[in-house]
């Protein structure tokens, strides 16, 4: 049982030493084993390159994620919104108009602010609404979240991977081209062989 194992362990290794074009072949050009050894050398590059420039591409981005995490967290403050009045109208740039209520709060400084703001489900006069305001008292966004900085910091470790890939690929794809320029050349080059010998070799 144990025999069988390694001879089909040993199968394997040949089928992929085979395909990789690392065997004794007669049929297999010069040529053949330059565009191989380009293609282990890009590949060797690859995967020498990828790690850190993903490694500090993610840490680059966490980092700065963290930055703005904490700036956010810091400048932005949460209150509570009362309604003032209802029925307003507003607009998302040329193509959205929303209903809109206004509203009062009071800022982290101690003063009253009044503005419009988008309603929300079941909005009337006298409802509390939790947002999030800037140092100065206007409406903000929320704080960024963590989540989405682990996910930028994702994201950019894949862009790295791609940015190392890709100019890796469009070289094996020149050398690949190039190689089957060669190819072609030495068919047609056998070819002629071929027929000048069946030409001599022809019986008068």
């Amino acid at each position: 049982m144990r025999k069988t194992r390694v001879g089909k362990d040993c199968s394997r290794l040949r089928r992929l030493w085979r395909r990789c074009g690392l065997e004794r072949n007669e049929l297999r050009r010069r040529i053949d084993r330059m565009q191989r050894f380009f293609a282990f050398a890009l590949l060797i590059l690859f995967l020498a390159a990828a790690p850190p420039v993903a490694a500090y591409c993610t840490h680059w981005s966490y980092d700065s994620g963290m930055k703005a995490e904490q700036q956010e967290r810091t400048h932005r403050h949460a209150v509570t919104a009362t309604v003032l009045s209802t029925g307003g109208i507003g607009s998302s740039g040329d193509r959205y108009v929303h209903e809109t209520v206004r509203a009062q709060w009071v800022w982290p400084a101690g003063k009253t602010h009044v503005d419009s703001l988008p309603a929300w489900k079941n909005a009337k006069i006298g409802s509390a609404q939790r947002i999030w305001v800037d140092d100065a008292g206007k409406v903000a966004v929320r704080p960024r979240p963590h989540s989405r900085t682990v996910t930028d910091a994702v994201y950019a470790a894949g862009a790295a991977v791609l940015g190392v890939a890709f100019p890796i690929l469009v070289a094996y794809g020149l050398v690949r081209r190039r190689c089957d320029r060669r190819r072609d050349d030495l068919w047609e080059a056998d070819w002629a062989r071929m027929d000048a010998d069946a030409g001599h070799n022809r019986p008068s």
